[in-house]
């Protein structure tokens, strides 16, 4: 069902969404669950929330308040999309982390799980500076990246196969402001 966006939301810049995916109380009750599984998952041992910017921000901040434990926040910044709603996958890295990495469990925090490119070429790099151990939390998997190589341990939401916008994910740097996903037509 389509949504006349510059009536239902002003926030849209007079662009209509199929749909809202996920609204605010249920991206609300996720983040809490999620950051349960994560505190039980991490008993001991250094925690470093590595998030992926520019759309794990929003997720990040809610997700590490809900995480019970001593814990570091650092962020690296990767580049695949462009204006296109594809991934080219050209991979850009462009900020890297300041934090040391040898020794520490690593939490990778991304926004969505698409192509699989990016966080390949994450992983590979992050996996290379020793950690004690590192996994990834994504707020959203299509489970359609044929070549991803690395498991994704915590998932928010299985996404459909849809462009989606809100909550940190963007379109051409909009609509990243949203405190829901929907779905872009």
């Amino acid at each position: 069902m389509s949504v006349n966006a510059s009536t239902a939301d002003p926030r849209l810049e007079g662009r209509a969404v199929r749909r809202i995916v996920y609204d605010a109380p249920a991206i609300a009750k996720r983040v809490k669950e999620l950051g349960a599984e994560i505190t039980a998952a991490y008993p001991d041992g250094e925690l470093l929330v590595l998030g992926l910017l520019k759309g794990s921000f929003i997720f990040l901040s809610d997700l590490v308040r809900e995480i019970n434990r001593p814990l570091q926040v650092d962020f690296l910044v990767a580049s695949s999309y462009g204006d296109n709603t594809v991934s080219s996958g050209n991979v850009r890295l462009v900020y890297d982390p300041e934090t040391r990495l040898e020794g520490k469990h690593i939490l990778l925090v991304e926004d969505i799980v698409d192509t699989g490119r990016t966080l390949n070429r994450l992983m590979d790099l992050l996996r290379a500076r020793n950690p004690r151990s590192l996994e990834i939390c994504a707020l959203l998997h299509k489970h359609i990246a044929e070549e991803l190589k690395y498991d994704t341990r915590f998932i928010g939401y299985d996404a459909p196969h849809e462009f989606l916008v809100g909550y940190g994910l963007d379109h051409a740097e909009s609509f990243r402001h949203l405190p829901y996903i929907a779905s872009l037509q």
